[in-house]
């Protein structure tokens, strides 16, 4: 249970401390800036990965989980509860922020500035790019090492420095699940679902292009919970 646990608390801190910066920004007249937001995801991305990476690989995105699995880096039985515990993590923490801003419209819910399409895509290219990175970075299914978390949280906030004003740079779909749930904007709901897992399945493919060889850890090798 200390991974579940792991991956509810990791998730939950992330999109408390990430949706809590937009809304804060929103409620402040633009205080934290969008540089602030951006900053704000990947520290704490960053954070999570130094302090859970080596519990539950810090995931903390169904995505991100979907892709080991795909590479064969985690066992098939913890994807399941993964998936559970990363979508209660952000659900839970969006329950909180309407409890502390319950007139706020989105709390921080990942929306379209232009086409759906547009989005679209570009969260399929950020999450690839996201994934690669993460995939040479990890052992096995495990987010861990020294520059594992930099390195991580670095790609976080510079995708959400610049694609941020136009698809929201969600990369995670548990992130963009909990404030649409609780909020009710759930119409653009699918693009935050399915875009970053398609872009996180080419990165494992992309990664077995550029490194063949790359050795794989075998799902036995992974604990289940």
């Amino acid at each position: 249970m200390r991974k579940f646990a792991a991956e509810v608390l990791g998730t939950a801190i992330l999109v408390f401390s990430g949706c809590g910066a937009i809304v804060i920004n929103s409620v402040s007249e633009g205080t934290v800036t969008h540089v602030g937001i951006a900053l704000t995801f990947g520290l704490v991305v960053m954070a999570m990965i130094y302090s859970l990476g080596d519990v539950s690989g810090a995931h903390m995105n169904p995505a991100v989980t979907l892709a080991f699995w795909t590479a064969r880096r985690v066992n098939t039985a913890t994807v399941g509860p993964y998936l559970i515990a990363q979508c209660l993590g952000a659900t839970a923490a969006c329950v909180l922020l309407r409890i502390l801003f319950p007139d706020h419209p989105t709390l921080g819910a990942t929306l379209p500035a232009g086409s759906w399409w547009q989005s679209f895509v570009l969260e399929v290219v950020l999450t690839a790019i996201l994934m690669f990175v993460v995939l040479n970075v990890s052992t096995g299914g495990m987010e861990k090492g020294i520059m594992a978390g930099a390195a991580i949280g670095a790609v976080v906030a510079f995708e959400a420095l610049f694609a941020g004003p136009i698809c929201g740079a969600s990369m995670n779909p548990a992130r963009s699940l909990g404030p649409a749930v609780v909020s009710g904007r759930v119409a653009e709901l699918w693009i935050y679902l399915l875009a970053p897992i398609l872009g996180a399945q080419l990165a494992v493919l992309a990664n077995q292009i550029v490194r063949p060889d790359q050795p794989e850890q075998a799902p036995a090798a992974e604990p289940a919970i």
